[in-house]
């Protein structure tokens, strides 16, 4: 990536601390640009299989629970995030609210963005405010008849949403919170690595056991230190050389849409975060899971 120089000396200063904030209003942009990709916004809001515009919105993601198509976040005013204060932007990823006081459905993974800290959060929405603007409306979302009353989400958020900033453990070492705070809340691996029940909530007890039922019916892996089922055979190395190169240790590559998070989001972050997210996943629980080990 030709601005990979760039990125990787921004996130040097990132790796400081779990909640980084930044004293000049001008490093936002480039902060933004990492938390960006970190996150993977590129993989779910641009349509590649069709050459869709840049974060344009329209890809579709085939869940259990029907389809749902991403959304435009370019800064289009009147398609995209162009009109959006602030203070609309926080809320959609910390309450999973739109500017019109609509539920989002938990397809956009507010529930582990309400994670992400205040300066993160300004920062990300000042880089997406810089991109290229698209006019594209947003595409209806196909979902089975019980499920489009959007007023029933509230029920749902009472149930299984716990919203609230991501708080670092005081006996914990920096790199360990900076690992936590990437898996659980900038990057959401737990929205597509935990099983999910009949009413979409999380299966706790799994918590990264793996998916059997996941986007578009892909078996997704067991990302636990469980030796039969997940990574517990993987060392720490393997782990973060794993999310730079898509290659696991016996030689094998990521497919599906592992590749696409490797290609747009885990092989941009610096070493240290890498390392970080490995020494994180190292001291989970072992979950015994019937998902595939991650190989593809």
């Amino acid at each position: 990536m030709k601005n990979l120089a760039m990125h990787k000396s921004v996130a040097v200063w990132l790796f400081i601390s779990v909640a980084p904030v930044l004293s000049a209003a001008d490093d936002a942009l480039p902060q933004g640009e990492y938390l960006f990709h970190a996150a993977g916004c590129a993989t779910c809001h641009t349509q590649e299989d069709n050459k869709g515009s840049p974060l344009a919105g329209g890809r579709a993601l085939k869940t259990a629970f029907g389809i749902f198509y991403s959304s435009n976040i370019t800064p289009d005013p009147d398609t995209g995030l162009g009109r959006w204060s602030e203070a609309d932007f926080q809320r959609a990823l910390r309450e999973g609210i739109s500017p019109e006081g609509k539920h989002y459905y938990p397809a956009f993974p507010y529930t582990s963005y309400t994670q992400l800290t205040d300066a993160d959060l300004r920062a990300l929405r000042k880089y997406l405010l810089s991109r290229q603007p698209v006019r594209q409306a947003n595409r209806p979302h196909e979902l089975p008849w019980y499920l489009r009353a959007r007023p029933l989400l509230s029920f749902w958020k009472m149930l299984y949403f716990r919203p609230g900033v991501f708080q670092p453990l005081a006996d914990k070492p920096p790199a360990w919170n900076r690992g936590a705070y990437l898996v659980k809340a900038v990057a959401h691996c737990g929205e597509c690595h935990t099983p999910r029940h009949f009413f979409g909530g999380f299966k706790e007890a799994q918590y990264l056991a793996g998916n059997p039922h996941g986007v578009d019916d892909t078996k997704i892996p067991n990302i636990t230190p469980d030796r039969k089922t997940g990574i517990g055979k993987w060392s720490a190395s393997d782990i973060a050389d794993y999310l730079e190169t898509g290659m696991t240790p016996d030689g094998d590559f990521a497919g599906d849409l592992m590749a696409d998070v490797i290609d747009n989001s885990t092989s941009v972050l610096i070493r240290e975060d890498r390392r970080a997210i490995a020494a994180y996943l190292k001291s989970l629980p072992a979950v015994e899971s019937l998902a595939r080990s991650p190989k593809k």
